[in-house]
């Protein structure tokens, strides 16, 4: 009599779910149960990867339009310069035959204000060109923080000579005779602190740097990908 036939065992799965699987191989692509599983790397970045931003070519036209810009809004820090500055009094005499001009008040601090207002106006459109420039592109770059910069500078150039030519004549014996002896007249409007012409640049730098760094967008993180996969560029060929 001979022994019924046992059925063999069925073979075992060599899924990657199989706990006897060969370190060596490898499962499918993305398999949680893959061998390197749960040890995610860096995908090197594809051609797409990071290419949101514009060209330098587009920065660096956007920077000379903004430095047009800044600059052209010294017209407006000039006339607001002219207006608002304080006036410093002097008065002609003769003496000996000759006329001599000298302040009214000795101890008056209007030549102060003089330079304060400019500092003061100059900040201010600093701190709006930095807003602006933020708002219209919050990516910034370094093309555009020079324009800024760059921008600022002429600004104020061009607000100091355009407060110097509308503001009273810089001939000051031709004027002082025209009014009369004793008679107060205005200084003609001139900056003593040259170091004002930096303020809307330091402004709009420092204003400017800070939006970025706080409400700026950030660089996404590269894409993870699981040990084993083939990374791909933007239209799904894989990376040599």
């Amino acid at each position: 009599m001979t022994a019924p036939l046992t059925p063999p065992p069925p073979p075992r799965d060599q899924s990657s779910h199989d706990p006897w699987q060969p370190p060596g191989d490898q499962g499918p692509q993305g398999d949680p149960g893959a061998p390197s599983a749960g040890y995610p790397v860096y995908a090197p970045q594809d051609a797409s990867y990071g290419a949101d931003g514009p060209g330098m070519k587009t920065e660096l036209i956007e920077a000379v339009v903004a430095t047009v810009v800044v600059a052209l809004g010294g017209v407006l820090l000039g006339l607001l310069w002219w207006w608002l500055a304080p006036h410093v009094p002097l008065v002609g005499d003769v003496v000996d035959k000759s006329w001599v001009v000298y302040l009214k008040d000795s101890e008056g601090e209007q030549a102060v204000g003089v330079d304060g207002t400019f500092t003061l106006l100059a900040v201010g459109f600093g701190v709006l060109s930095a807003l602006a420039a933020f708002l219209l592109r919050r990516r910034g770059g370094v093309p555009l923080v020079v324009a800024l910069t760059a921008g600022g500078l002429l600004a104020s150039l061009l607000a100091w000579r355009l407060g110097m030519w509308l503001g009273p004549t810089k001939d000051v014996l031709a004027h002082a005779k025209s009014v009369g002896k004793g008679v107060t007249f205005s200084a003609p409007l001139k900056l003593g602190a040259k170091g004002a012409l930096l303020a809307w640049s330091v402004a709009a730098l420092v204003v400017h740097l800070g939006l970025t760094a706080l409400f700026g967008p950030r660089d996404p993180e590269p894409p993870y990908l699981q040990q084993g996969a083939v990374p791909t560029d933007g239209y799904g060929a894989p990376l040599s």
